[in-house]
């Protein structure tokens, strides 16, 4: 995600649905946290390559896999009881997505970049939030300007992780491999 701000009116909270409509109609990007709507500002330069670099590598290996899945975007949302997230990007595996979809419904691998302003919030609520998801097997954290990924994996009833700063990161499901070199190409 970009650096966020939250919005300062004191009770700016919406429903699901209230947001949604809402969202469509503004310039700009937005995540709603337990009914609060915040601000997501734009992305450093640093931020956008690693969530296109990850995201292209998603495509690669699925592709390379003939997988049935789709690696995503950033912009798609991942809905968590009264919460509404926008991953960096996101793997979803199963039917294809309709072409107007906006949610992702059963994501496998959801991939966050840090912010300097939500950096605490990625690495501990949404840690958290994603895996209250049963179909999340695989959460990345990646750092924007330094090799280094935290891979959350989940492992029976628990939650591995693994700090990475080369080589392969394997993501089993679905059964892929992504690169550490891909993720920070330039």
């Amino acid at each position: 995600m970009g650096d966020r701000a939250e919005l300062r009116e004191p009770d700016f909270r919406m429903s699901r649905e209230e947001f949604r409509a809402w969202a469509q109609a503004q310039p700009g990007r937005y995540e709603r946290w337990d009914g609060v709507v915040v601000a997501m500002a734009p992305p450093r330069v640093g931020h956008a390559l690693r969530k296109a670099n990850v995201w292209a590598a998603l495509r690669r290996a699925v592709r390379e896999a003939a997988l049935p899945c789709q690696a995503l975007p950033d912009g798609l949302t991942v809905e968590v009881d009264d919460s509404d997230y926008e991953p960096d990007a996101s793997l979803h595996c199963g039917s294809p997505l309709p072409e107007n979809a906006v949610v992702v419904p059963n994501p496998i691998v959801l991939v966050e970049v840090l912010s300097p302003s939500t950096s605490g919030i990625d690495r501990a609520m949404k840690l958290r939030e994603y895996f209250r998801l049963p179909s999340v097997q695989h959460y990345l954290i990646v750092w924007p300007d330094r090799w280094r990924v935290v891979h959350h994996r989940r492992m029976g009833q628990g939650i591995e992780t693994a700090t990475l700063t080369e080589g392969l990161i394997g993501l089993d499901p679905p059964g892929i491999e992504i690169g550490m070199a891909e993720i920070y190409a330039e």
